[in-house]
């Protein structure tokens, strides 16, 4: 449902913030996307999402091409950034509403949704509240909520835990497995190397703009005995693995 091939992207300035990207994230699958600061993540994630044009390569979501099919291909995914303090003059059922018009989402079933959603992660009793009232914490919260007010096929999420209190991290980790057991698809980036061990089918690692593993973690597991996936990273990136 969600697929990389080649995608390159290069700066003006001739900085290459990725290169030759490609892998496929099935239905039913979740994928975490680890690399470190700088490697490349975001620029990958901006390139499926639309966000950014790859200076080579294409992208696929759910099959339909995000450069020459965007409007089809952006209906399929929901996108969460990894910055909430957007438009927080409106209130979060504002937002919810401002979302909801966009997909066509009716008044009935955003209300229905979004009611659901807010109640599992605690704020139901703030949504008539302006965002700029919300901590960095609630305002993710009302980000995630707002991507998946119109029920997408493909999600794709950039650092989602940042910020969230360990309730709500539980409950969205949660709402992954869901989805994904419904035969759709999660990607999501993270520094936390637990949460995709724990949480993932697949794992891609990017350093320096390259892709250097892409496959399943009990395969990564299996592959470097006796190391766990933070050991395993580590190695990866940097080659140097200390006790």
């Amino acid at each position: 449902m969600i697929k990389a091939e080649g995608l390159t992207l290069v700066y003006g300035s001739g900085t290459v913030a990725a290169r030759d990207v490609s892998f496929e994230i099935g239905k039913g699958e979740i994928a975490g996307f680890a690399g470190p600061n700088g490697a490349g993540k975001t620029s990958v994630i901006k390139m499926l999402t639309g966000i950014m044009k790859p200076t080579e390569g294409r992208a696929e979501i759910a099959g339909y091409d995000i450069v020459t099919d965007a409007m089809e291909a952006k209906r399929r995914f929901a996108y969460i950034s990894d910055n909430p303090d957007i438009l927080v003059q409106l209130t979060g059922a504002e937002y919810i509403d401002f979302i909801a018009d966009i997909y066509g989402v009716d008044k009935a079933t955003r209300q229905e949704r979004a009611g659901a959603m807010a109640k599992r992660f605690g704020i139901g009793d703030k949504l008539n509240t302006s965002m700029r009232e919300y901590s960095h914490g609630m305002r993710q919260k009302l980000m995630i909520i707002a991507a998946l007010v119109h029920e997408p096929e493909v999600w794709i999420l950039d650092e989602p835990m940042t910020g969230l209190d360990p309730a709500a991290a539980y409950e969205l980790k949660l709402m992954m497995k869901e989805h994904a057991a419904r035969g759709n698809s999660v990607l999501f980036s993270t520094h936390v190397l637990e949460v995709a061990e724990k949480l993932c089918d697949r794992i891609l690692i990017i350093d320096r703009g390259s892709l250097v593993y892409n496959g399943t973690v009990d395969g990564i597991l299996e592959e470097n005995e006796g190391l766990d996936l933070e050991q395993i990273f580590v190695k990866m990136t940097s080659g140097d693995l200390r006790e």
